[in-house]
């Protein structure tokens, strides 16, 4: 990548100097409002606290959920402040605002190795607008808040894949760099396209065919194995002929899947059985049945037993492994052991020196949740749908900006 790093930033000097960081931080909170996975929160850190300890007046700015372009209390980023000063073992400032008087005043006060983290910029209607003046306007607002003799740095990898003013637009503006997480993370997504090891074994997971059809598309062509697992398993069983009972499908993809079965008959796998169960809940009634004898009914919750030796057996060979997406509802203890199973699997793939690729999103919360060990991959991403997009070979607009 042909950008200027947080290394260069470093080493032209920050003491003094006003940075703006744009983090991912959006976390998954319970009812509480507890955070239930801090992963992108301990991501960030490194990038910080190298600003921090340099003497820069750091600004940060990040969102939280999907609010609707104006304040929301229940997506308040007080709970990661909160988390980021017992990170950093320092005091950190959270605005009241985005980039009104609270935040202006606040980053005026800034010292030397001070934060401030601002209130979720989606707040703000103009952060996701599709009206370039008007993102333009936030940009502008936001790099008031550092100063003229500011810097810009990107660290939030999972946003990267939108054409935002925190992402986007600021770094038209400002001195731009990319920070220690998206350096990594475009370096490691790199080696899955340029040039991976073989075999080379992808698997996928989830909800739905139509989230991940385009990054199919792209690297069925590329692999050796292509696994495919969680509820968008049902929709290319059914493509076979099979009837998949209550399980999730999406049958406006049907025929699309049968068309990929037929091109990619030697690269894709599918489950042979599945855990299912009579209603959707930790404790349902659950069975293990072949992937052909799904009752009328009952719905696949899970891989079965087979489906994860099988897997396993492929991926345990492989050189290089990219996974994205559980393989049932691992939330649920009775519906674990599919992503478990397949999670093992490359850990012991990358024990035998294997790269492997967790792709963000609820793989890596799959991870944590689960007990398993993080150094029990290459890299675990933060960007779910940022890792995807640069496996279809998009153009990512928050990587683009900074090559210019």
């Amino acid at each position: 990548m042909a950008v200027e790093t947080l290394q260069d930033l470093l080493n032209e000097g920050v003491e003094g100097r006003g940075v703006l960081v744009r983090s991912d931080l959006n976390v998954p909170l319970d009812e509480n409002g507890e955070i239930t996975d801090p992963g992108r929160i301990i991501a960030s850190i490194p990038t910080l606290r190298a600003l921090v300890e340099a003497g820069a007046k750091v600004v940060v700015t990040a969102h939280l959920g999907r609010p609707k372009g104006e304040p929301d209390p229940k997506f308040s980023l007080a709970p990661v402040a909160a988390k980021l000063a017992e990170l950093l073992d320092r005091n950190v400032q959270l605005a009241g605002d985005v980039v009104g008087y609270d935040a202006l005043s606040r980053s005026e006060g800034l010292t030397d190795g001070d934060v401030l983290l601002l209130e979720n910029v989606r707040f703000d209607p103009r952060e996701t607008s599709k009206d370039d003046a008007e993102r333009a306007k936030l940009a502008a607002a936001l790099v008031e808040l550092v100063g003229e003799d500011g810097a810009f740095v990107s660290d939030g990898f999972g946003v990267v894949h939108r054409k935002q003013a925190s992402v986007y637009d600021v770094a038209k503006v400002l001195p731009h760099y990319a920070g220690t997480l998206v350096a990594a993370e475009v370096e490691v997504l790199a080696k899955l396209t340029e040039s991976p090891q073989r075999p080379y074994a992808v698997v996928l997971g989830g909800s739905k065919v139509s989230d991940k059809l385009a990054v199919i598309e792209a690297l069925a062509p590329k692999v050796d194995t292509l696994v495919i697992g969680g509820g968008m398993c049902f929709t290319f069983l059914a493509a076979q002929g099979l009837s998949v009972g209550a399980s999730l499908l999406q049958e406006e993809m049907i025929e699309t899947c049968k068309g990929l079965l037929e091109r990619y008959a030697d690269v894709i796998h599918l489950p042979r059985d599945i855990v299912v169960a009579n209603k959707f809940a930790a404790d349902a009634d659950s069975k293990v049945v072949p992937a052909n004898q799904i009752p009328d009914g009952w719905l696949g919750l899970d891989v079965g037993p087979e489906s994860v030796d099988r897997f396993a057996a492929l991926l345990t060979e492989a050189k290089t492994v990219f996974w994205n997406g559980p393989m049932g509802v691992f939330e649920f203890e009775n519906f674990a052991a599919g992503t478990r199973g397949v999670a093992e699997a490359i850990v012991t793939a990358t024990g035998k020196g294997a790269f492997t690729v967790v792709g963000g999103g609820d793989s890596a919360a799959a991870v944590r949740a689960l007990g398993l060990p993080e150094d029990g991959f290459s890299h675990i991403s933060t960007g779910g749908g940022a890792s995807l997009e640069y496996l279809e070979g998009k153009e990512l607009p928050g990587i683009a900006v900074l090559e210019d």
